[in-house]
Order: structure tokens, then C-alpha cells, then sequence
């Protein structure tokens, strides 16, 4: 049977591994109101729409 012959160095085995951990930018869209960019499929925080329509009533400032 195939058996290492020295000890794999907790270094080397984390180099190995460190790639598949990588994040991946979350898929961002413009709003098509205000222009922000925010997650897809998700409430607009500045302007508060959502495909369109005004969900979340915003105060102005």
C-alpha cells in the first residue's frame, strides 16, 4: 500500500487546501431608479425599490 514516508508539515497541507476557500464576489446589479449598486433580487437600500415598485417607504433626510 501507498504510505507517505515523512510527516506532511501542517504549512504545506494548508497550501494545499487554501484554494478551496476562496470567496466569490456576490452578484451585484445598478438599481435602475437610483443607480446604486446592491445584491440582486434585493430591496434597493437607498431609494427602497424593488423591480419597480417602491417596497420600503424611505424619509428623506
Amino acid at each position: 500500500m501507498a504510505v507517505p514516508k515523512k510527516k506532511v508539515s501542517k504549512a504545506r497541507r494548508d497550501k494545499r487546501r487554501s484554494n478551496v476557500w476562496k470567496l466569490e464576489l456576490p452578484g451585484m446589479a445598478k438599481c435602475p431608479k437610483c443607480g446604486e449598486y446592491n445584491l440582486a433580487h434585493r430591496v434597493c437600500k437607498k431609494c427602497g425599490t424593488y423591480d419597480g415598485k417602491v417596497v420600503v417607504e424611505k424619509k428623506e433626510a
